[in-house]
């Protein structure tokens, strides 16, 4: 079986005008279909650098980037637009919600670049993510009517809409408080369950634990991959 996600020899250099920064260097890793992996480092390790590529939202300098097979580099910033919306789904530390706009209509939002995806069925499948998140007597709320943890929920369930092959989690539980990033853990336990792959950023140990395998950053390298025994 291929790797969903495949990365050789991956390198990336920042030119800062008479400073070059080299935030990779000679990145191997493969992540299979299912898999649950936390991506751990200190500031600077290049594990932010790392998720920006693997989100197509940077390009590597040398090396590569095969995701579901396909080569990364050979696609126009078009093309990796429309590779993103489809293939990804995005949570961030910060939510990323409007502020004044309905929870139905946050999780809509993915679909609406999509044009392959008949109206009817983009309302199935946000009223199918808000229930699996426990939102549904929330639908109309706005989000800045909602808790900290409701809206990571949102954005969960946004991340969910246009049926990703990975989504990529960044720092999920930064802004939340202990009882509540168990709770979304716990959410993204359920979802790789049910077999949905997902790659997540953290710096904190305990929040890794509920992963299913670790790979650690430092200095632009990874200095360890290894499951996690015994999950939470």
């Amino acid at each position: 079986m291929k790797p969903l996600i495949e990365i050789k020899k991956l390198t990336k250099v920042y030119d800062s005008g008479e400073v070059q920064v080299q935030a990779l260097k000679g990145i191997n890793l493969s992540i299979m279909s299912g898999e649950f992996v936390a991506i751990m480092g200190a500031s600077g390790s290049g594990k932010s650098t790392m998720m920006n590529i693997l989100g197509c939202l940077d390009t590597p300098t040398s090396g590569d980037y095969l995701l579901d097979g396909v080569d990364i580099k050979k696609m126009n910033r078009d093309e990796l637009a429309e590779f993103r919306n489809h293939k990804l789904g995005f949570v961030f530390q910060s939510f990323n919600l409007l502020s004044r706009t309905s929870v139905l209509d946050n999780v809509m939002l993915p679909l609406l670049y999509n044009k392959h995806i008949p109206e009817t069925e983009r309302m199935q499948r946000c009223h199918k993510a808000i229930d699996m998140l426990g939102l549904t007597s929330r639908a109309k709320h706005h989000s800045n009517q909602l808790s900290g943890g409701q809206q990571q929920r949102v954005a969960i369930a946004r991340s969910l809409v246009g049926n990703p092959l990975v989504i990529l989690a960044d720092e999920p539980t930064g802004n939340l408080d202990t009882q509540t990033s168990i709770e979304v853990m716990k959410i993204f336990q359920d979802l790789n369950a049910q077999g949905i792959t997902i790659v997540l950023v953290t710096h904190e140990p305990d929040i890794a634990e509920f992963t299913k395998r670790k790979v650690v950053f430092k200095d632009g390298h990874i200095i360890s991959d290894e499951p996690v025994v015994s999950p939470l």
